[in-house]
């Protein structure tokens, strides 16, 4: 929850080491994380690991803490299950007193997945500007293939539609979060924005907490900057190959 605000532990500092080695040639243009401790940390050992932006500013935003358990927060699942079952009700649906329901969790994942897009379209704005359409040019080798999950996706998926080459991408934001969130951020990315899941997803994992540092990549398009019509795809789901 949000309400003990512990450091990682030994075994997640190791973890937030194996996901900066897995994405250490992914050339990030922003990061941002939660403002609880063991967010930053993961997201400060990840940016240490890059071999391209050791540098970039992480940017803590309060939309991305875990969601808030209120009386069952620094106490075992098990507790938050036997509260549930007394209330006649099962995990993850239940609220305990003082803790947000799933709906509000989802809004604050809305919030900021709006704030995103509107900062894309801004960037996207600023680029032609600066130099016209034709400065969204392709990028180097080196740029062209950083995403080491690409073998599980199609090259169509990370090509821009002029003949197929790939170029850099306008945005490509690092988020750090944490399970319970991510869960219900992926929830409102399938039931409301209809986005397109890879074809060997199932159900139970769209509905498990990623493991720990697992890593999941969607490609958002906002066609002529229109940020009503998000079109998503998801490329890889909770992967955790790395750990």
């Amino acid at each position: 929850g949000q309400g003990v605000d512990e450091p990682l532990s030994a075994t997640g500092f190791r973890q937030a080491d194996a996901a900066g080695l897995f994405l250490s040639n992914v050339k990030f243009t922003h990061v941002f994380s939660s403002d609880l401790l063991r967010a930053k940390q993961t997201a400060a050992t990840i940016l240490g690991k890059n071999k391209f932006c050791k540098d970039l500013e992480i940017k803590y935003d309060a939309r991305l803490r875990e969601r808030k358990y209120g009386v069952a927060e620094g106490r075992p699942l098990t507790d938050l299950k036997a509260m549930a079952k007394a209330a006649g009700e099962q995990c993850p649906s239940f609220t305990p007193s003082g803790g947000e329901t799933l709906d509000e969790v989802r809004e604050r994942a809305r919030d900021f997945f709006e704030f995103l897009c509107r900062l894309a379209v801004e960037l996207e704005q600023k680029e032609q500007d600066m130099h016209g359409a034709a400065g969204r040019s392709s990028g180097t080798s080196e740029e062209k293939l950083v995403f080491p999950w690409t073998n599980h996706c199609s090259e169509a998926e990370l090509s821009s539609d002029n003949g197929g080459a790939s170029k850099i991408l306008d945005a490509n934001i690092l988020v750090v979060s944490h399970g319970a969130y991510m869960r219900s951020w992926i929830g409102y990315f399938v039931s409301d924005l209809n986005c397109t899941l890879p074809t060997n997803s199932t159900k139970s994992q769209l509905s498990s907490v990623s493991p720990n540092t697992g890593v999941s990549h969607f490609i958002v398009k906002l066609e002529n900057g229109n940020l009503l019509k998000p079109e998503i795809t998801c490329v890889c789901l909770n992967q955790d190959s790395h750990l």
